[in-house]
């Protein structure tokens, strides 16, 4: 498979963080596949234009969250995911990234209302692209 990606210079989100976000919806909805190569941190910083300190970050955030592995003088590639990763209940981190996006939205002016449907649709955006490998329902059960 290929990987997809494109940098948004107008987002106010770091491009490192972009990246991350874009490799982590491809594996989510399996265009990336657990063992695939990804483009050397060279090759992807020439790609998208970036430096190669911007491609490091982005890998090395997906390395320690156990998505990428990484070995010095190989190509990185998708992890294979525990059982452990696919079971863990909501970690303390991710709440706290969500309860960062709320207080924004709400200092926003985003009423609690339309936060919500912000997230069912981002919900539903997801599972609507990995329908077809099986994750419309993923994590239904541990809500």
């Amino acid at each position: 498979m290929t990987m997809l990606l494109s940098i948004d210079e107008g987002n106010r989100q770091p491009i490192y963080l972009q990246i991350v976000r874009q490799i982590k919806e491809q594996i989510l909805i399996g265009e990336l596949a657990i063992g695939e190569e990804l483009p050397s941190v060279r090759d992807l910083g020439g790609a998208l234009g970036i430096s190669l300190h911007t491609a490091r970050s982005a890998y090395r955030v997906l390395a320690e969250e156990g998505l990428l592995r990484v070995r010095l003088g190989k190509k990185a590639r998708i992890a294979a995911r525990t059982a452990s990763m696919h079971a863990a209940p909501l970690d303390e981190d991710f709440s706290l990234r969500v309860r960062e996006l709320v207080v924004d939205g709400l200092l926003q002016g985003c009423s609690t209302d339309r936060l919500h449907r912000v997230l069912d649709q981002e919900i539903q955006a997801i599972s609507t692209r990995g329908a077809d490998v099986g994750i419309a329902d993923r994590g239904k059960e541990g809500a």
